[in-house]
């Protein structure tokens, strides 16, 4: 049977291999999929050697996504932009990479009912996490897209990084202590896993605004219970993210994409603390 895996260090909490075979199953495609723990130093050794021993497709979570993408032979636009990679393809004897996270968070928002289509959009976060959902938002048509950053300088390098992809001229950077109200606030920073939120102004919020953590867990996230408090009622963390940038990578390797439906019911996550939204 065809190999796959993802790797990470730690992997241990990974949902990965449960979904994967799930949509294995429903798709009835003969596939192992197995999780593969690699130090920074050990990744690229140890996906050679998943590369020699048949590995035909892989999922990569932290640390690995920037290595991920320096190693592939080739990369798709989203990989170019974002500077990481979560999925590798196998195809004429090298390494495909592609990040699948953007579209993932996209499907999610759908699934929820959340229209960004002439909507006021924040985008909390600087980092890697933020740049691989930029240009899936910026499609989806917003009126506007504002990366807030505890450091505004470095936000405005992700919107001059954006410049050239359609709909740039709707992203404007901006920084934590902002004035401005949104319809929708995504939370792309890592916050959660430390048990914090951003230091965000509660008039960030437009009347019927919704939040987002793209950080999940069994219990509500730290940004997410601050929404809460502020009233917001349309909330959602980033387990519907996983799922759903789990398919598409799924798609990518068999050529068929599964249902997420299935998945989504039984598979909610039962860690102990929010995980990033990773496979």
């Amino acid at each position: 049977m065809d190999r796959y895996a993802v790797f990470g260090f730690p992997v241990s909490h990974s949902l990965s291999p449960k979904i994967h075979s799930q949509f294995a199953l429903e798709t009835k495609q003969a596939l192992t999929y197995e999780a593969i723990e690699a130090t920074p130093g050990a990744f690229h050794s140890a996906l050679e050697t998943f590369a020699a021993a048949g590995g035909r497709g892989a999922n990569v979570t932290v640390p690995h996504k920037a290595a991920a993408a320096e190693l592939a032979q080739r990369c798709s636009p989203a990989v170019t932009l974002a500077g990481a990679a979560n999925t590798l393809c196998w195809a004429d004897g090298g390494w495909e990479a592609h990040n699948t996270d953007g579209v993932g968070l996209v499907h999610d928002l759908k699934v929820l009912g959340w229209s960004l289509c002439g909507r006021r959009l924040a985008l909390v976060g600087a980092g890697g996490a933020a740049a691989g959902v930029i240009a899936p938002l910026l499609a989806e048509g917003p009126e506007q897209l504002v990366i807030l950053n505890r450091t505004e300088a470095r936000a405005q390098e992700l919107c001059d990084r954006f410049k050239n992809v359609p709909g740039a001229h709707k992203l404007a950077a901006g920084g934590l202590h902002t004035t401005l109200a949104f319809d929708g606030v995504i939370n792309a920073t890592a916050a959660s896993l430390s048990g914090e939120r951003p230091s965000l102004p509660p008039s960030l919020w437009t009347p019927g605004a919704f939040a987002y953590d793209m950080m999940y867990g069994p219990t509500a996230t730290p940004f997410l219970q601050w929404a809460e408090s502020c009233g917001i009622g349309a909330r959602a963390d980033g387990f519907g993210m996983l799922v759903e940038q789990a398919a598409e990578a799924f798609t990518l390797w068999r050529g068929v994409r599964p249902s997420t439906k299935g998945v989504r019911r039984s598979l909610r996550p039962v860690a102990p603390t929010p995980n990033d939204n990773t496979p």
